[in-house]
């Protein structure tokens, strides 16, 4: 199975196009959004242009109360407000907008694969067994656009240039 990762999309909806137009042609089940999409709208833009499963983690530039007031309306839709934790294909993935204090949680938890954003640039670290990857944003902020391509059955990851798309 393959999985999107996004973060920090702020609300650009051009970007959001190209992305979903590429899961729904690569066949993509699950998205991961690491925080700051802004609006609770353009939450809602993401579930109406995507068939799959959504887990979303809020970050700083979140309007908080108007996306989790969607938290209970949105089927398919589940929203974390800090730590996201889900299990596919035995893998454990973790999952939050803001990097600080990720070694210590990793330690205490032995995911496969965490996710975070806040950063907008993308990276790739291995801490033990856990691969610690940063998507990049989807909204073309201080660094190009990009997000991440998990396939579960591999275990590799893609980075995908949205510019590109």
């Amino acid at each position: 199975m393959k999985i999107a990762i996004l973060s920090d999309s702020h609300d650009n909806i051009k970007n959001l196009e190209k992305t979903l137009a590429f899961c729904k042609k690569k066949k993509i089940k699950k998205i991961i959004h690491c925080g700051d999409i802004t609006k609770a709208e353009t939450l809602n833009f993401i579930k109406d242009n995507f068939k799959g499963e959504i887990f979303v983690s809020l970050g700083n530039a979140d309007l908080k109360e108007e996306i989790l007031f969607l938290k209970e309306n949105l089927e398919g839709v589940s929203i974390f407000e800090n730590l996201g934790e889900i299990e596919i294909n035995n893998l454990k993935i973790g999952f939050c907008h803001f990097p600080n204090d990720l070694n210590e949680l990793i330690q205490k938890k032995e995911y496969d694969f965490f996710f975070f954003g806040h950063t907008h640039k993308p990276s790739l670290k291995k801490n033990k067994k856990c691969y610690l990857v940063n998507p990049g944003n989807s909204a073309n902020l201080y660094f190009q656009p990009t997000f991440a391509i998990l396939d579960t059955k591999s275990k590799k990851l893609n980075l995908v240039l949205i510019n590109k798309l």
